[in-house]
């Protein structure tokens, strides 16, 4: 393989003037355009990242517990339009008893979240008060936010949720009897042999799993050194984000998906299928639905990516892919950096602007 002069350029000066330590991949159906890895997996003994590296996916898990929902809705063993509270008893709390699968997976419910990111609440400062080792299954998570004040009632809104993943997780293991990470690697990783990416442990040995760091800056926010994440969230990851996984993994993942062989013919056409407005702009909108993310052009209403993203302490990634093109775009981080501008400079030379 011979990496794009172009895009490797532009890896490099992400590389050199924006902090980029990680791994990125664009294909084009079975072309590889570029497969390259930057920086550094532990920086205490200088091991450089690989490009079969595992990194946590943040968010980007998301996409895996909605097609872990609706394998089930496949198998009629519930509905979309489920309610909540008929499937599992969380105890009394302000979840509204209308709530369903749908709202959930739509970001439609309303509910409070553990940490509202979007009003500007720090998921980190969580664990300063409960010792994050002590949250390791969904059960553990859903005392942070029953009693939280909802923002809206459901279908009334659209609020970006991580609470609501971790209710479908709890509904996963209700409806399959298995815990919600062994049911995902059953029924996901091991189907697209996804041989890298699973559920692990920061307080277990992993081979080839990169740590994670936090940006120390001084008060003219220059980066002055780096801490690692380990206080930052749970020590393992749960329904709505955490899974661990490499760039090739991903591209495998959304390609077997949007294929059709993962789900039924109607389901991935609904998981495909934009579903709730959640921000508009003068030429293009932006939409979720079931973990995903969209953008269609104003003009035409035509699809021109599926993207999933996520964040955390020390943790930014993306993943993008152009159905009509047949191309993929998956940039994994594993410090503070902006992948989102870097996909979209990538995306100018591989696909051409969209706006």
């Amino acid at each position: 393989m011979k990496n794009d002069n172009h895009i490797e350029s532009v890896f490099n000066h992400y590389v050199e003037t924006k902090n980029f330590s990680g791994v990125g991949l664009v294909k084009q159906g079975e072309d590889i355009l570029y497969h390259a890895a930057h920086g550094y997996a532990h920086k205490g003994f200088l091991v450089k990242n690989r490009v079969d590296t595992k990194f946590d996916t943040a968010s980007i898990t998301k996409v895996f517990t909605a097609t872990a929902m609706l394998m089930l809705v496949d198998q009629q063993l519930l509905s979309l339009h489920d309610r909540l509270e008929d499937i599992i008893d969380i105890g009394k709390g302000k979840l509204s008893k209308d709530i369903t699968i749908y709202h959930l997976l739509t970001h439609t419910s309303g509910i409070a979240d553990d940490a509202d990111e979007e009003a500007g609440e720090s998921y980190e400062a969580i664990w300063e008060e409960i010792p994050n080792y002590s949250v390791r299954e969904a059960t553990d998570y859903v005392a942070q936010f029953i009693d939280r004040q909802p923002n809206f009632m459901p279908g009334e809104g659209c609020r970006y949720n991580n609470a609501g993943f971790i209710l479908l997780g709890l509904v996963i293991e209700a409806i399959s009897g298995r815990n919600y990470r062994d049911f995902v690697k059953e029924h996901i990783f091991d189907v697209v042999e996804m041989k890298h990416t699973n559920f692990y442990a920061m307080d277990e040995t992993v081979e080839n799993a990169a740590e994670h760091y936090t940006s120390i800056t001084d008060a003219n926010k220059q980066i002055i050194g780096y801490r690692k994440n380990i206080y930052s969230y749970p020590p393992i990851g749960s329904a709505d984000a955490g899974a661990l996984t490499t760039a090739s993994d991903l591209d495998q993942f959304i390609r077997h998906l949007s294929t059709g062989k993962l789900l039924s013919e109607s389901l991935t056409q609904e998981m495909l299928t934009p579903k709730e407005l959640y921000r508009k702009h003068e030429q293009v909108t932006e939409w979720k639905g079931y973990g995903l993310e969209f953008l269609i052009l104003n003009t035409t209403n035509d699809l021109v990516y599926m993207q999933k993203d996520g964040i955390n302490a020390g943790v930014s990634c993306i993943m993008k892919y152009y159905p009509d093109k047949d191309i993929t775009i998956i940039i994994l981080a594993n410090q503070d950096t902006d992948v989102w501008d870097l996909a979209w400079d990538i995306q100018d030379h591989v696909v051409g602007e969209v706006l």
